[in-house]
């Protein structure tokens, strides 16, 4: 249990040093550290991202970083797909799931390390319709691999809804935190139906855990460069994505 309190901490240092990312180790750690059936870690996970993200989205909102037009027009039909998700989740295996997380994984991976510099130039605002659709894909994958999307919804705040980064990332947090509360909540109805349920204690201790974890970042933030870290951080999904598919198909 050390070792996955550790990982705990982990995924939140990488929420409070990146603003998204992070979270997409909690499926592994629950899994490999915790020892918890797939399905349960992946509902596991998205509790644990929704309350690690709720506090830290509070200091985005105290200082009105949060866009809240943009969580209506994303972050509603990604609690929609979310939920469809997680229903889907019943009809495919956990193996699936799995591979499905470390293809998202290496996708993760080279969205870091192409993404731009906080001070970069935002994109122009596009159509709703375009911004939704986006919310819904993401949504759809959170729901069915347990991951609060981070990586891919910062990217399209910033160059379809227009956001400079900072208020991306909070406007990202608050999205992320609706869509796994949804999920969860889904989800904790399919474990049911396959006669599993969710560990309460572990998800509490992960949370605990990756809440501190993610403060400690936040404050670690402003010391460290956000480009190194993203280097590193993309290289360790890359090895453990990788090592999902080797555990998989050796």
């Amino acid at each position: 249990m050390l070792l996955a309190l550790i990982g705990a901490v982990a995924i939140g240092l990488g929420l409070g040093l990146l603003g998204s990312g992070g979270s997409i180790l909690t499926v592994p750690a629950l899994i490999y550290l915790a020892d918890q059936d797939e399905k349960v870690a992946i509902a596991s996970s998205l509790g644990i991202v929704g309350g690690i993200s709720l506090v830290a989205a509070i200091p985005y909102a105290r200082r009105n970083e949060i866009d809240w037009r943009s969580v209506l027009r994303f972050g509603l039909p990604g609690v929609v797909g979310t939920f469809g998700g997680a229903w889907l989740a019943r009809l495919v295996s956990a193996r699936f799931q799995l591979e499905l997380l470390a293809a998202v994984m290496v996708l993760a991976a080279v969205l870091m390390l192409r993404s731009k510099r906080e001070d970069a130039s935002v994109g122009r605002e596009h159509a709703s319709w375009l911004v939704m659709l986006e919310g819904l894909a993401v949504g759809v994958l959170t729901g069915l691999v347990g991951v609060g999307g981070g990586f891919l919804i910062v990217p399209a705040l910033v160059l379809l809804g227009g956001l400079p980064m900072r208020r991306a990332v909070g406007t990202s947090l608050v999205i992320i935190t609706l869509k796994s509360v949804v999920g969860f909540a889904k989800y904790v109805d399919v474990l049911s139906e396959l006669g599993l349920r969710v560990d309460w204690s572990v998800l509490a201790l992960f949370t605990a855990f990756g809440i501190a974890g993610s403060l400690l970042g936040g404050r670690l933030s402003t010391w460290i460069p956000q480009r190194s870290l993203q280097r590193a951080f993309s290289a360790l999904l890359v090895v453990v994505g990788c090592g999902i598919f080797w555990s998989h198909w050796r």
